[in-house]
């Protein structure tokens, strides 16, 4: 029996390398999209660079998506490519809809096209989405109303996703998921920059962290347990839409907390400083996801429990930090 062909486009990123991991550890044969770019950043694969295969293309050019599905015919497309810096997508709003919701219509029309009838696609929908919540908690069936560009941007990919489904009978699925954060995100993310910059307080190589509004709110997850999520919606027999999120919610100043704490820094406020340029023009205060139809339909809840978060964050952190790492 051959092997599942899967294409993961974004694989360099956080939820690309732990995705690619969990595919591997299924047996599949799986492939990367990287931009054309003079160096790319591959340190989150590090480990199993040899294992993967790496094509070029870019969710902005439809010809190279064209050529990268003709050439990898693959069983499964799981889209985590995007702009995905909230509070960046208001200073470059037209990239950041060109890649997030024009990349997603192109990747679509590149499947069609060029992939097979039984290619399934896996589209990284978000919680952002909902914005300025209008019920709590959010589910499937909650009305949208983003708040940034680029929950625009990832609402507009959302509908583009539901009406190829609908109008092409195409196996796509829209995974809506809450935050999930991981030691692999970006240092320009809210929880890296603290379990980072608690890291390096510990160990005194810096002396405090700037942030923005410690009140707001978020569904805080483990991206390996999200990324099961993933496969999972996929391993359905009909195409679904599934909120994937844990059910608790955490402010800011919770995971500022915890995160001290974890170094038995108790008087955390000392060394935390709050800068206007890092307020949203529009906050989004408080997500909090129902997942009950993933826990019926997939048999999916997270194992990784708030605490244990972001204990392994700092923990990586600190350890990268003794280590010299370069990459973070």
């Amino acid at each position: 029996m051959s092997k599942k062909v899967a294409l993961i486009t974004g694989i360099t990123g956080q939820d690309g390398s732990h995705l690619t991991e969990f595919l591997l550890g299924k047996d599949y044969q799986v492939y990367g999209l990287i931009r054309r770019t003079s160096t790319v950043s591959t340190w989150r694969l590090h480990n199993i660079i040899d294992k993967i295969e790496l094509v070029q293309g870019d969710l902005t050019d439809q010809s190279s998506l064209n050529k990268a599905i003709a050439l990898i015919k693959p069983d499964e497309v799981y889209n985590m490519g995007a702009m995905s810096m909230v509070r960046t997508s208001w200073e470059i709003p037209e990239t950041t809809f060109d890649i997030n919701a024009n990349g997603v219509i192109r990747l679509l029309e590149a499947i069609r096209s060029f992939g097979k009838k039984e290619t399934k696609m896996y589209q990284a929908s978000t919680s952002e989405m909902f914005g300025k919540v209008q019920e709590t908690p959010q589910s499937e069936t909650t009305p949208f109303y983003p708040r940034s560009i680029y929950g625009v941007s990832k609402l507009a990919a959302h509908w583009a996703c539901i009406n190829y489904r609908e109008s092409y009978k195409m196996f796509v699925s829209c995974g809506i998921a809450f935050n999930h954060e991981s030691h692999r995100r970006s240092t320009e993310f809210l929880t890296r920059k603290v379990s980072l910059g608690v890291a390096k307080i510990h160990l005194k190589m810096q002396d405090y962290i700037t942030l923005g509004n410690l009140d707001s709110k978020r569904d805080w997850g483990y991206a390996p347990d999200f990324c099961e999520g993933f496969w999972r919606i996929l391993q359905l027999d009909n195409p679904e839409d599934i909120v994937l999120a844990t059910g608790e919610t955490h402010t800011i100043r919770e995971f500022v907390k915890s995160a001290f704490e974890f170094v038995e820094i108790y008087n955390w406020q000392d060394y935390i400083k709050q800068d206007q340029k890092f307020m949203r023009p529009a906050e989004v205060d408080l997500l909090l996801g129902n997942s009950a139809k993933a826990k019926r339909l997939i048999d999916w809840q997270p194992k990784t429990t708030f605490q244990e978060l972001v204990e392994i964050m700092v923990s990586s952190d600190l350890e990268r930090l003794k280590r010299q790492d370069k990459f973070e």
